[in-house]
């Protein structure tokens, strides 16, 4: 679709923040026009409400909004960053800021839920009334009239906005039908009212199931006019609140980084804005605290947490000249880091670039009655200017012909279109929370039924995600629950993640643990210190040989053994002898090799992505049952493996959990993120799995295909009822209690067939 023409001038990129669009044919009708324009290449996309755009030569970032705006919606860049705690002064108070960044509440979605609730009150006496003869005392037409017609004018509004928009630029979408039928059928029950008969004291709408003509001067619409509104809001509303979640994954990307950072100036400590440090500055980084951005250590020993942002899952010893990244947290030690890279620079902020631009990337997956109502709408239009000439022409009756065309119209308004999506994603992912799945939104649900590969995070996903005792293979002679015990008492004093993993798998075989003596932390070899009288050493081999403690030929092969299954050995040795060889890796979950039987079950071909080392992944692989393994990846890495498999025709869906996840679930066809994991990864993600259990993939799958599957056989019946039902209204033989009656089951057979989603299993 992009312009051909070829122009001089380097190219620039944009993104516009568009406003106005009410359906996906609506960011197709936008692109269309922008890509129209010589030297420019857009891509619209309606779930972010956003347009990329690339252009050059003489076009300018203003004649793109005009386009825009001449197409009949707004345009205009993405304002500045507002400026957050860094404006503040140092002394400032540290609540200010914060109350500052809170984010509002969506005023547009408020507006559409109050708009939603004043008319379903208004609606629900008009429906009843208008449906249920026993129920109608004198005058209850005036009172209907009195509740509907703010539901028609007010409630309506955005459709009526909707449907001029589109009529000034020669185009119809379901807002033109929507709004033509309920101002069709008001202004019918308003002419009844006071020009015809409907309006004397004592009217009953009778209840006659037969096919006859009736007398339009009697007949009201009006509950029609109301109903058929609230049910569309009601739809606009929970795709509007599916939508408000699209930019999420950007915000909780970047706000994983720190707030604030202590920054070495003159010898002083002093506590300033992340924003305010420059490249260059030193700051410190103290036990527990997050890294602030990406920089190199000058002083100090650690071991830092980098898993949210590599899946690395064992935590990375640094010193004096390592690099560190910003958003990692250190674990151990106290740690002054020099400031390399900051702000947009840092990896963090490239990250949630990456989210973004897959975020953008999508293809706009058009709901199906979006599609069909492309060419539905324009029919019944003309159906109803046909039926009006041809009754015209025939009878010379211009209020038989008014009659006949307005049925059509009426009878032809989506009432269960309305209930047709919303009610069955309500129960589907009612039915999901109950089952720990959560679903995003209908566009979710198209890819689930193409979907054939299935590409699992490793770390966190497949496996805990957390360091565990695995093995503890002690030396001839030496007792398995001594070896334990001593080492566990040791590691019991380390804050070391590692340590931590000793300890507890210690306390959980040998129960309570002797307090150690002299207990000193070896940077980045280990700790000794005295328990129960023995000198004790626990760490790498270097502290061994460091006390001339040579390392036995069967211990020396179960160090290389777990080494290259790529898990952690730690050597123990007291009184001057190794003792032992603990083994510690990131444990596989007990229910990942059943999940990936059931996901293959569904068709689906796994593949184990991670950013570990390749003798880690191809061990968890085997365990799991998983052929292929991409293993070694960088975060933007994974990105590009995930473009590649669909490159190859496929259809992917990717689980994850980790900030390094978040830009591959949103390339991702389908992304299912752990709910265990980060914020970033749950936001970028499709589906969210609660209980972090990998076979809640395989259901989730099955779920969201079951709810597309309810989705389109509802939208079957209301199209079907509509297109049956237009030829009786053509002919003028369309008893309107009969189109009442008939367009209430409709109705009611939607929902029925929604709520048979609360059986799934």
């Amino acid at each position: 679709m992009s312009s051909s023409t070829v122009h001089d001038g380097p190219i620039a990129a944009v993104e516009l923040s568009i406003g106005g669009m009410t359906c996906a044919s609506c960011a197709a009708r936008i692109e269309k026009k922008l890509n129209r324009m010589d030297g420019v290449t857009a891509t619209v996309n309606f779930a972010t409400e956003k347009a990329k755009i690339s252009y050059g030569g003489d076009v300018q970032v203003a004649d793109l909004i005009a386009t825009v705006e001449r197409t009949g919606y707004t345009a205009e860049e993405p304002p500045p960053p507002e400026p957050g705690p860094e404006a503040a002064d140092e002394g400032a108070p540290e609540g200010a800021a914060e109350g500052a960044a809170a984010p509002a509440q969506d005023p547009e979605l408020a507006a559409l839920r109050q708009r939603l609730l004043v008319s379903a009150v208004l609606a629900l006496p008009v429906v009843v009334l208008s449906m249920v003869p026993a129920l109608q005392f004198d005058n209850w037409q005036w009172l209907c009239l009195t509740l509907a017609s703010p539901v028609a004018v007010w409630g309506a509004l955005p459709f009526h906005r909707a449907a001029w928009t589109n009529a000034r630029h020669g185009a119809a979408t379901m807002d033109t039908l929507v709004s033509v039928g309920t101002l069709a059928a008001f202004a019918w029950s308003v002419w009844a009212l006071f020009l015809g008969h409907a309006g004397m004291p004592g009217m009953r709408h009778g209840f006659d199931l037969t096919l006859a003509r009736t007398d339009a001067s009697s007949t009201l619409y009006l509950e029609v006019a109301a109903g058929v509104v609230t049910f569309i809001l009601l739809g606009r509303y929970l795709e509007a609140r599916s939508k408000r979640k699209a930019g999420a994954a950007l915000r909780a990307l970047l706000e994983l980084g720190a707030k604030d950072v202590t920054v070495l100036r003159g010898g002083t400590e002093v506590r300033i804005p992340v924003a305010r440090l420059t490249v260059g500055e030193h700051f410190v980084v103290r036990p527990g605290e997050k890294i602030a951005t990406d920089g190199t250590v000058v002083e100090g020993t650690s071991a830092v947490d980098a898993s949210m942002l590599t899946g690395e899952s064992v935590p990375v010893d640094v010193g004096p000249g390592d690099a560190v990244t910003g958003a990692t947290v250190n674990t151990a030690g106290r740690l002054v880091v020099e400031a390399t890279r900051v702000g947009a620079d840092t990896q963090l902020a490239r990250m949630a670039k990456l989210v973004e631009d897959a975020q953008n990337g999508k293809a706009e997956v058009q709901r199906l009655a979006d599609r069909i109502s492309a060419v539905f709408v324009p029919v019944v239009l003309l159906i109803s200017l046909g039926t009006w000439l041809t009754w015209w022409l025939v009878t010379a009756n211009a209020t038989a012909a008014f009659t006949a065309a307005v049925a059509v119209l009426i009878i032809a308004c989506p009432c269960a279109l309305g209930l047709a999506t919303p009610t069955a994603l309500l129960v589907g992912t009612g039915r999901g929370a109950q089952l720990g799945i959560l679903i995003k939104g209908p566009e979710v649900l198209e890819s689930t039924r193409k979907v054939d590969t299935v590409v699992l995070d490793k770390t966190g996903t497949v496996t805990t995600g957390t360091m565990a005792l695995t093995a503890a293979r002690p030396a001839d002679g030496v007792d398995e629950e001594e070896l334990l015990r001593l080492a566990g008492a040791l590691e019991h004093a380390s804050e070391h993640p590692v340590a931590r993993a000793i300890a507890t798998g210690a306390i959980d075989r040998t129960g309570t643990l002797p307090v150690p003596e002299g207990f000193r932390n070896v940077p980045g070899l280990g700790v000794q210190g005295v328990v129960d009288g023995h000198a004790v050493l626990v760490g790498r081999e270097r502290l061994l040989t460091d006390w001339s403690i040579a390392l036995p030929a069967p211990l020396a092969a179960a160090k290389a053994e777990a080494e290259a299954q790529g898990s952690t050995a730690v050597l123990v040795a007291w009184d001057g002898e190794a003792r032992g060889v603990l083994t510690v890796a990131d444990a596989v979950k007990a229910t990942s090799a059943e999940a990936v039987t059931r996901l293959r079950g569904l068709g689906l071909t796994p593949i184990l992505l991670t950013g570990d080392n390749r003798a880690v992944a191809d061990t968890v692989a085997r365990q799991v049952g998983i052929e292929r393994v991409i293993a070694e990846v960088l975060p933007q890495d994974k990105v590009d493996v995930v473009r590649a498999l669909q490159a190859e025709g496929r259809t992917v869906a990717m689980v994850g959990d980790g900030v390094n996840d978040a830009a591959a679930l949103a390339q991702a066809d389908l992304g299912l993120a752990m709910g265990t994991g980060t914020d970033a990864a749950i936001e970028a993600g499709d589906l969210t799995l609660v209980r972090g259990d990998l076979r809640v993939a395989a259901d989730a799958i099955r779920l969201s295909r079951r709810t597309l599957a309810t989705i389109k056989g509802n939208l079957f019946w209301a199209f079907g009822y509509n297109l049956a039902a237009l030829p009786l209204a053509a002919a003028g033989l369309l008893n309107p209690m009969i189109a009442g009656a008939a367009m209430a089951f409709s109705s009611v057979f939607v929902v029925t067939n929604s709520l048979r989603l609360r059986r799934f299993r």
